[in-house]
């Protein structure tokens, strides 16, 4: 552990470097941490000397590295923040900061609770990228020797990396960390499926070397008998690549065939499109399998031509070609595009897509909507369209003309009436191709429709459709709200407009907790607040009469016939109704809702209130009149039906060893069915089961997951399955 490796490093690349700085921050570090040990028993110092190296591999600037030396100080050590800021600037000591503020953070399952340190982390990023540079340089060390830590903090830690900071890298650009982060997580999440790609590789590493060295030789010649220089290399794909594969097309490692990858570097743009063709010509690309990435490069800056061909004796081989300096960005990301030169001629970051999430928080005030936002950034599966002015805007893979519109802007989308795709006109719904020309018609008195919700892609879309779906509900809301008021105000012979003018409604609202009277009115309306309790805070000297005293909550005509009509089951399923105690109730079978999930109710003709799922889509296209609040009785033990799909490799005793899996976890098996496939050596597995609750479900699925030769488990919404 000596500086002199770091300072190497950072010279390597750095253009004259404050080495002083650097040695100082490594004697800071150094001091600080004297005598703190790590759970693997070695100086904790190691720690931050191993993120500074791994920033210097990643070709941070200075002020990146030194905090890299100094990021656990304030947060282990006995060290302010203005001690950092005196010695080292208030560069460093923001970064330093910055970076202790999100190792305070801890993702966890409950969505208020991770929203808001998604939040703080997306700030953290679009003030000072180097701040999350230096976070997840910090991460990779971590994950390297997590196998130190206990078993619990272990897995908690290798699902938040794979969740969170893996495709933070990924949208960064950062493809080794990613890549490595994966292949880690992966390690510590599914010892077994680890274990078997490695063993395959180890059992065909020799077939694979001499694979590459031939394929590499044929690549040579081919681009050298066409005069085109280029520097060849072939390697074996990530772990966790494999198995993303293995589990898409639910095959095994050994039906996997394209298991390396081969890059091609050349000098120019126009060389990569001419040695393109070339290998083309020597070899016969598979249909469908071409992406140009330069043309159109990813949302993280990635440039690269992909192709897969059929090359010698009939093995399929995937081609990267690209330039020197697309290389070093497909490897570096946003860290080779610092701009640590003076007056230095480099792109700036890219970080719109940052800003724009944090713009979003105005428009999504749901927790799970905005952590959706959110995933929906990390791990964009995009098409490209373009506008009639031949501008090009991204979207999601499956996305719709509203999508387009509301890409646009706000009020193209709010108004959209019809859409012409390359000319023709298409339904609103139709989903675009990469390649699309697209122009929307619009009407000025049109507005969003709330069955949009069910075929819209993009977060902005369904960010802009609810966050206007709900300002038209707050305004029908706040009318109820005032119409319930006035009504019992008149019974004291008081005046709504009166009482406002004197300020007496804003005094009673902020005293019962709101800002204006707007937003008394709407709880009103909403049926969160009683115009009773209103009355009391406004008059509290005066006695009322037990017709006076009556609350008179807004009721829709709808509920009115449904509240007479079937006796109430509420003590049998768990579930209480909001302002209705005498109605049947039952699970909606479209979505199942588990104790745990946020749900609502919903009035149906004849047979009580439907419990749905509140992200349902069933939900989202309904009738907002036949809406009510309903909410898990917690007091109230019960247990739900749930159907869980397994695939897996066919072998003797699965069926066995799965059901005991389940049943050591409390789940109650009413059901299952199973299919077996010669051909591919699969089997598939239907369960009926009984679970308590949401989390309880998760529990089974995991423990499902641990045995061994299982490929996916997921939840469904029959007992057919797929």
């Amino acid at each position: 552990m000596q500086v002199e490796k770091i300072i190497s490093a950072v010279e390597s690349y750095y253009p004259n470097p404050d080495l002083d700085l650097i040695k100082k921050a490594y004697d800071f570090a150094f001091k600080s941490h004297d005598g703190q040990v790590r759970a693997t028993g070695e100086p904790y110092f190691i720690h931050v000397y191993e993120t500074a190296l791994i920033a210097c591999s990643l070709k941070l600037d200075v002020p990146s590295v030194i905090s890299a030396l100094l990021h656990d100080t304030i947060e282990d050590c006995d060290v302010e923040r203005e001690d950092i800021e005196k010695i080292f600037g208030a560069e460093v000591a923001d970064i330093v900061e910055g970076v202790t503020n999100l190792t305070k953070i801890v993702f966890e399952s409950k969505e208020v609770k991770q929203a808001e340190n998604f939040r703080k982390m997306l700030i953290a990023m679009a003030k000072d990228i180097r701040v999350i540079l230096v976070k997840l340089c910090d991460r990779l060390h971590n994950m390297r020797t997590l196998q130190y830590v206990v078993e619990e903090k272990r897995k908690r830690k290798a699902v938040e990396t794979r969740d969170i900071y893996a495709p933070l890298a990924n949208r960064l650009g950062l493809y080794s960390v990613k890549s490595e982060l994966e292949d880690l997580c992966l390690l510590y999440i599914r010892p077994e499926i680890y274990k078997e790609i490695e063993e395959g590789f180890e059992h065909s590493k020799g077939q694979q070397n001499v694979f590459v060295k031939e394929i590499v030789g044929e690549l040579e010649k081919i681009t050298k008998s066409a005069g085109v220089k280029a520097l060849i290399q072939g390697r074996s794909k990530h772990y966790n690549s494999v198995w993303e594969k293995m589990q898409k097309s639910n095959l095994d490692f050994e039906e996997i065939h394209d298991l390396l990858a081969f890059r091609i570097i050349v000098a120019s743009l126009r060389a990569c499109y001419e040695t393109l063709g070339i290998i083309h010509s020597a070899w016969k690309p598979v249909p469908g399998r071409f992406k140009d990435y330069i043309a159109m490069p990813k949302p993280n800056m990635y440039q690269s031509l992909h192709t897969t061909v059929i090359g010698p004796k009939g093995n399929r081989i995937e081609i990267q070609i690209r330039t020197q300096d697309m290389h070093r960005y497909a490897e570096e990301g946003v860290a080779a595009h610092w701009r640590y030169k003076e007056n230095a001629n480099t792109k700036s970051v890219d970080l719109q897509w940052v800003k724009e999430l944090v713009e979003s928080q105005a428009y999504l005030k749901n927790p799970e909507e905005f952590i959706q936002s959110v995933k929906g950034e990390l791990f964009p599966d995009e098409v490209f369209i373009f506008t009639p002015n031949g501008d090009l805007i991204r979207l999601p893979y499956g996305a719709t003309p509203v999508d387009f519109a509301y890409s646009v802007h706000t009020d193209v989308g709010h108004t959209a009436t019809g859409a012409k795709v390359n000319g023709h006109m298409v339904t609103l719904d139709n989903e675009l191709t990469n390649g699309d020309t697209v122009e929307i018609i619009t009407a000025k008195s049109h507005v969003p429709n709330k069955n949009w919700l069910t075929f819209v892609k993009s977060s902005k879309a369904k960010q802009r459709i609810r966050a206007f779906l709900k300002s038209e509900e707050r305004a029908r809301s706040l009318a109820f709200g005032v119409e319930m008021l006035t009504k019992d105000l008149r019974r004291i012979n008081q005046g709504l407009k009166k009482l406002e003018k004197t300020g007496k409604i804003r005094a009673a609202g902020k005293t019962l907790g709101f800002q204006t009277e707007g937003d008394l009115y709407a709880e009103l309306g909403y049926g969160k607040i009683k115009t009773k309790k209103v009355i009391k805070t406004l008059f509290p000297n005066l006695e009322l009469s037990a017709e006076q005293g009556k609350d008179e909550e807004y009721v829709s005509p709808i509920q009115k016939i449904f509240r007479k009509v079937i006796p109430s089951n509420r003590d049998k399923i768990g579930v209480t109704v909001n302002g209705m105690d005498n109605i049947l109730v039952r699970f909606a079978k479209c979505c199942e809702p588990l104790p745990g999930d946020r749900i609502v109710g919903f009035i149906t003709r004849g047979r009580g209130v439907s419990v749905h799922n509140a992200m349902c889509p069933q939900v989202l296209n309904c009738d907002s009149q036949r809406l009510l609040k309903v909410n898990w009785d917690n007091e109230i033990g019960s247990v739900r039906k749930v159907h869980i799909y397994v695939i897996s490799r066919d072998r003797i005793g699965l069926l066995a060893s799965v059901s005991k899996a389940i049943t050591d976890c409390g789940g109650d098996i009413r059901y299952s069915d199973t299919k077996t496939y010669s051909e591919t050596k699969k089997a598939h597995i239907n369960f009926e089961l009984f679970v308590r609750d949401a989390d309880h479900l998760e529990k089974v699925k995991r423990a499902v997951e641990m045995v061994p030769g299982i490929i996916k488990v997921e939840r469904i919404l029959s007992k057919k399955g797929k």
